[in-house]
């Protein structure tokens, strides 16, 4: 049982090794290439578009009222006050002590 483990670590050591020196032999072919000529970059070309008017319409601002009117605020319901005093609960309440002081 001892030799697969020992044959299926070898195997990948040896698959990783030859898929690491692939890698780096592909990256130094394309490191020794000649690089790529430049394009030219060429102007835009000019689109025969017509020049905007001097004279457009100025847009109109609609206007703002100056006094915001008064919004009345609904009333809202009272919450009910918190009691003082709670209930007490017979399972939480401490037993009632046994012992008679002297």
């Amino acid at each position: 049982m001892a030799s697969h483990k020992l044959f299926l670590i070898a195997f990948l050591v040896s698959l990783s090794s030859s898929m690491m020196i692939n890698t780096c032999s592909a990256s130094r072919h394309l490191l020794q290439q000649q690089p790529l000529p430049q394009i030219p970059n060429f102007p835009i070309p000019a689109m025969g578009l017509p020049p905007l008017p001097s004279t457009l319409p100025q847009p109109t601002l609609p206007t703002i009222p100056t006094s915001i009117p008064s919004f009345r605020m609904p009333n809202l319901p009272a919450f009910p006050s918190l009691p003082t005093n709670f209930p007490s609960i017979p399972f939480f309440t401490p037993p009632p002590s046994t012992t008679s002081s002297p």
